[in-house]
């Protein structure tokens, strides 16, 4: 079924007040995830590094284990400054499942501790595997979860040509916030069906963004397969300057699990 806006907003004040979901926890079947057991670098046959580009986000990521490493268990996504001789002031860690793995539909899981500090802008997101429609953002984008700074809140977001292009953020909304227990780890995780995405904290469903009949341009990106990304940002237009004194700052990973609805 497509949703009219009317639909959508009965489905969220539903959600919002219950447990929202199209089956209990049994009836989902785990298809992929990474538990980081092994110390040393991210698993090679399910990581790439992210190394440095040209956007804020990646401006400063490295592929050397000082960014990136699992150690007792959990993976760690590392943020520092740097000596002021080098090329860049800081260093920052990301991975991510480009060509690797990647899926359409089901449910992700991530479950993560947030570190703070001013210019900290972590995030769990996903990408695109083909570009279907188009280069950014025209086939969409994915934010699980965005920090910034010493926020008692995260941000989670869709991106497409409907809400980036053609300025449609409000109706339905493109982004939701949810408060975190800060200072511990905590699920960051979304279901993903064929006519919505249900993002949840916890388990509690804090956002919902639908699929919308007849709408002009891309609305709805989100028919193909994505990847996953995993990474620990310093500074940017977003989220401002950096304090150095605040480094380093990290984000801790416990698990990355991803599922399948049984049949």
């Amino acid at each position: 079924m497509l949703f009219n806006i009317h639909s959508y907003l009965l489905l969220l004040l539903l959600c919002l007040n219950t447990s929202c979901s199209e089956g209990d926890k049994e009836e989902w079947s785990l298809v992929w995830s990474d538990e980081f057991n092994t110390d040393g670098v991210p698993d090679a046959e399910k990581w790439s590094f992210v190394t440095a580009g040209t956007v804020d986000w990646n401006r400063y990521c490295t592929g050397d284990e000082t960014t990136a490493f699992v150690k007792n268990g959990v993976l760690t996504l590392k943020g520092f400054a740097v000596d002021s001789l080098d090329k860049v002031s800081f260093k920052t860690g990301g991975i991510r499942s480009q060509g690797k793995f990647s899926f359409r539909y089901g449910k992700m899981e991530v479950r993560a501790k947030l570190g703070k500090a001013k210019g900290s802008w972590p995030a769990i997101w996903l990408m695109p595997q083909e570009n279907h429609y188009g280069g950014w953002p025209y086939s969409g984008e994915i934010d699980v979860m965005e920090h910034l700074n010493f926020d008692a809140f995260v941000y989670q977001t869709v991106h497409s040509e409907y809400v980036d292009v053609l300025k449609k953020k409000s109706n339905p909304a493109a982004h939701g916030t949810a408060v975190f227990r800060e200072g511990e780890f905590n699920t960051f995780g979304f279901e993903w069906y064929t006519d919505r995405l249900e993002f949840n904290i916890n388990g509690s469903v804090s956002f919902i963004y639908p699929k919308i009949e007849g709408e002009k341009g891309v609305q709805w990106p989100f028919d193909q397969e994505f990847y996953i990304i995993l990474n620990q940002a310093l500074g940017g237009n977003w989220v401002g300057e950096v304090n150095k004194n605040d480094l380093p700052v990290e984000m801790q990973v416990d698990w990355v699990r991803v599922f399948a609805l049984k049949k």
